[in-house]
């Protein structure tokens, strides 16, 4: 026998080991089938927890080993990451307290167009909390007059503006 047919016989050996291997292997199964794994987090929060909890499969434990690092639990945190720009930009906005802060802007417009330029060049309001209005005064003398004879006036005023709600009472301070 030449050696061209010895490599033949060998080669034929070979592939019908082949073909006899690919046979005993079962076939992939179907999506959604029960036999499926799926290596890609999931986008629902109650799947992205089972995910998390579920252990690494063979595939992801080798990558993660030849990687040198395991990335699954930054997969899950990118997954998780995804947010609605509405709802960051609320919580932002409620953060900053922009509401309030425009409202502290209006009641310094309105002040300084309602009250008497001579008690606005001597007190300012400097901020609203629980329905309180605070107002610096610049002198004890000027608190006293305020205080005495113009507190009704400006709280009226004031209330007829923004509401009863908004402001229920002034403060005065020196400051």
């Amino acid at each position: 026998m030449s050696s061209s047919t010895n490599r033949r016989k060998r080669n034929d050996g070979a592939t019908a080991r082949r073909a006899s291997s690919n046979q005993s292997r079962p076939p992939k199964s179907a999506p959604g089938s029960k036999g499926e794994t799926n290596t890609t987090p999931p986008t629902n929060p109650n799947e992205q927890r089972v995910y998390a909890r579920r252990p690494p499969t063979a595939k992801e434990r080798v990558l993660a080993q030849w990687r040198g690092v395991d990335v699954r639990p930054n997969e899950i945190a990118n997954q998780m990451a995804g947010r609605p720009t509405g709802e960051i930009v609320g919580k932002v906005l409620k953060k900053l307290r922009l509401d309030q802060r425009q409202a502290e802007t209006e009641i310094v417009k309105v002040w300084n167009h309602l009250i008497d330029p001579n008690l606005t060049a001597h007190a300012q309001p400097s901020g609203v909390h629980k329905g309180t209005l605070f107002v610096n005064v610049d002198s004890s003398p000027w608190l006293d007059e305020i205080v005495r004879y113009r507190r009704k006036e400006i709280l009226t005023r004031l209330q007829t503006a923004f509401g009863r709600e908004m402001i229920q009472r002034i403060s005065f301070r020196v400051g």
